[in-house]
């Protein structure tokens, strides 16, 4: 029948023509492969709470265990994504056919035709003019036989290819200690295995070795794991069956193997474990494994703990038994014994190297821009010696370059077993972020110096020194073998050129005859020791301290600005004054104006800095007290808050100046005006010849007015637009150009201020802190504030 009337038949019937066996619509197509189990895209809080708490038991189990994990449940560290039916590998001769389970029959010769032919639920399936033929309980391969042989006698010169389409899925049950039990629904070709899988896997307390297969309530296989981790058998991975049981029963008995083992892990024992064969579950032994001596920690009958001990070089040790809660721990052997030496620090193959009679430091470093990194200090270098006999370590000072540029010489020492080279960084070399950090003389020292103060006893001191000073590696250090000071240099580096050599100080360390220890200080020559005049001995805990030249290399300076002759930079000796920095400079121009001149120091800034924090911090405190009081009924509170708030932000806006008040016309001319000694960062500006007098403060107005002959102090604030209605007129003052204050007469506004303001000169109307609740500090603030204010515009105008 045309396909066309087919599917009209069907839609008239209700039929799903897809879905008809040996339909020709379907015999070009795949079989969709049905997820089984849905992918696991996102777990849910609670999942989530519960995997941390098992995390977090699983931990805490760690520690009790001195850091040792159960050997195999990492396998199913992971969540699964998918467990799809298997389609896609061939199917075995064994596997027994049931309900679900969809055969392909191609049929090619006389006849050409391809069969879809599903398992029904009755187990049989639907053969084109053969009727209903039982299939199900047969295995693949008997059902194959069985379908050819039909189609032999049904059909001439027909032949017939059998294979396994879509396969059924089927339901199973995963039971015991699994990460999550329950029932699944996996493909017909799962084993154990993937059961263990679709659950999540087994849990900490579930056993991997003793895994059950039940069927119809009997055991019909045991599985275990460390069969499939440790030798990739997978005999005893049985294919389930529909309604199969897989039963994790709680963990065995538990050993733990630390040590020189390649798993050190815990395992789970089974039918009696010996050391050897526990030592091969672990993987075996490491090459740095001692098996002589392998310890063994276990409960005695008393529920104590004790401390065996078996070799495994001999067979009793080997079928030594293992117990559970045993903790077995397999020696390393110790660092090389003998017939080695060692390099640390800046070299470029640092390690142990083996050791020959007659060997020298070139035998190891031949080459100091091959063999060191190009940080390293190719000066010196110091060789840590171990006494056989003693176990004692001692230092020797190397001179490294001298060495390896003369080998053979008395400067190439020679090297004893076990020596240890350190190679030092050179500090000049490194920069940011370099491995030469980690190889300064403190850091490679400072084991050494642990173990030299750990061995001093009465009658053998600490061989320790300290050098302290302008030397390029200040700090402690192993008292050198010489016990020359120029060798104790030598070790810190050297001196630097800050260092004095007219004199050092050395610091000694005694006890007196009544057993009282004191403090002896003796001064050296260190020109005369250095050049080896004089040969001083040090002893233990000596104190070396290299005086630095004083106010060496210290710059100071001043700065001449504005109308000087040749303005600049000018480094200042020790002692000198203005009045010859500025003879220095050529004097004053033509046009400056001293009588203006603004002289600045860093000391007075500093101080100014500190008053005006001072100030702000009261001010602080007085807007919050103001406020606290809330508004009255005048709404006066709230406007003297307001004021409060404006003068300080002015005194959080202001920038400290440090001015000096000084008279620079006397400093010039003037033998008997008094020498101003220089300090370092001081500041001199000088103006040109002004001709302006400003008005501050608490005027309609504040600005500057071109100064004109005759015109008063009164008649510039009138200029201004008078006081404002804040202003206190009683205590109006003027600010000279060189800084001074001048008070004019205390009488009326328009009847006694007849003082005439210089140019230059800076008018300033204080506000009226009468009105503002008395408050004294605020008077003393604005002072501050116009005061450094007038200082800053003075330098700025120029």
């Amino acid at each position: 029948m045309p396909r066309a009337q087919q599917e009209a038949l069907a839609s008239q019937y209700g039929v799903d023509l897809d879905s008809i066996a040996g339909s020709s619509g379907q015999q070009n197509q795949r079989p969709q492969s049905v997820n089984v189990v849905e992918p696991v895209d996102a777990i849910s809080d609670e999942e989530r709470e519960r995997a941390q708490e098992e995390q977090e038991n699983n931990e805490e189990q760690d520690r009790k265990n001195g850091g040792l994990k159960p050997f195999g449940y990492d396998l199913f560290a992971g969540s699964p994504t998918t467990f799809a039916p298997v389609t896609e590998i061939p199917i075995p001769n064994d596997y027994t056919l049931g309900p679900g389970d969809v055969l392909r029959v191609q049929l090619w010769g006389k006849e050409n035709q391809q069969l879809e032919l599903p398992v029904s639920r009755a187990g049989t399936i639907s053969f084109p003019q053969s009727g209903p033929q039982t299939i199900a309980g047969l295995s693949f391969d008997e059902a194959r036989q069985q379908i050819k042989k039909l189609v032999s006698e049904q059909y001439i010169g027909v032949q017939a290819s059998v294979t396994l389409g879509e396969l059924r899925s089927m339901r199973v049950f995963v039971l015991g200690e699994a990460r999550n039990a329950g029932s699944y629904t996996v493909s017909s070709l799962s084993t154990i295995t993937n059961a263990l899988y679709v659950s999540g896997g087994i849990k900490r307390t579930g056993s991997l070795r003793k895994i059950q297969h039940k069927r119809d309530g009997k055991l019909v296989g045991e599985l275990d794991l460390y069969d499939l981790l440790l030798a990739g058998d997978t005999s005893n991975d049985n294919r389930l069956q529909p309604g199969d049981v897989i039963f994790i029963p709680p963990v065995g008995d538990r050993v733990g193997i630390d040590g020189e083992v390649y798993r050190p892990a815990l395992y789970e024992l089974k039918n009696g474990t010996n050391l050897q064969e526990l030592v091969n579950l672990a993987g075996g032994l490491t090459p740095q494994a001692y098996p002589q001596l392998v310890r063994i920690e276990r409960n005695n009958d008393d529920f104590l703990r004790i401390i065996a001990e078996a070799n495994l070089t001999t067979l009793k040790g080997k079928q030594a038994k293992v117990r559970p809660g045993d903790r077995i721990e397999v020696a390393s052997i110790s660092d090389i014994t003998g017939h080695y030496v060692e390099v640390k620090g800046a070299a470029t193959r640092p390690g142990k190297f083996a050791w020959v009679p007659g060997m020298r430091v070139s035998s190891v470093i031949s080459n100091l821009d091959t063999d060191l990194v190009p940080v390293a200090d190719q000066r010196y270098a110091a060789i840590v010696r171990t006494d056989p006999k003693t176990d004692e370590v001692s230092v020797l000072n190397l001179r490294l370059r001298d060495a390896v540029q003369n080998p053979g010489s008395e400067q190439d020492m020679l090297l004893e077993e076990q020596d240890r080279l350190l190679i030092f960084s050179d500090a000049g070399k490194v920069k940011g972020g370099e491995e030469g950090r980690n190889f300064t003389r403190q850091q490679l020292f400072s084991p050494v110096l642990q173990r030299l103060k750990s061995q001093a006893k009465p009658g053998a001191p600490e061989q320790t020194i300290r050098v302290t000073g302008p030397v390029r590696y200040p700090g402690e250090y192993p008292l050198p073998a010489s016990r020359q000071v120029a060798d104790a240099i030598y070790v810190a580096g050297g001196l630097k050129d800050s260092a004095s050599l007219y004199t050092a100080e050395l610091a000694r360390f005694g006890v007196d005859d009544e057993g009282t220890g004191n403090t002896r200080i003796q001064n050296l020559d260190l020109q005369a020791v250095m050049e080896g005049q004089v040969s001083v001995n040090l002893k233990s805990r000596d104190r070396l301290l290299i005086k630095s030249i004083p106010e060496f290399a210290q710059a100071k300076t001043i700065e001449l600005n504005g109308e000087v002759r040749y303005p600049g930079q000018y480094t200042i000796r020790d002692g000198e004054t203005l009045r010859d920095v500025i003879k220095r400079a050529g004097g004053l121009t033509d046009n400056a104006f001293p009588e203006g001149a603004v002289f600045t120091r860093e000391k007075l800034r500093q101080l100014e800095t500190q008053r005006l924090r001072e100030a702000e911090e009261r001010l602080q405190g007085d807007l919050v007290g103001v406020q606290l009081e809330g508004d009255d009924f005048g709404g006066k509170n709230a406007e003297r808050t307001q004021q409060v708030q404006d003068l300080l932000e002015e005194v959080q806006d202001s920038r400290p100046v440090g001015r000096m008040v000084i008279n620079l016309t006397s400093v010039v001319e003037s033998d008997d005006y008094q020498p101003i000694r220089l300090q370092d960062g001081d500041t001199l500006t000088v103006p040109i010849i002004p001709q302006a007098v400003s008005v501050f403060g608490e005027v309609q107005f504040p600005t500057s007015h071109l100064h004109t002959n005759g015109l008063t102090v009164d008649d510039y604030l009138e200029r201004s637009g008078g006081p404002t209605r804040q202003a206190d007129e009683e205590r109006v003052y003027v600010v000279k150009a060189d800084g001074s204050v001048m008070l004019p007469e205390k009488s009326r506004w328009f009847g006694g201020r007849s003082q005439q303001p210089a140019p230059g000169d800076t008018i300033i109307v204080p506000i009226d802190v009468d009105r503002l609740n008395q408050l004294e500090l605020w008077s003393n603030v604005s002072q501050i504030v116009y005061q450094m204010a007038l200082g800053a515009a003075a330098v700025g105008n120029l």
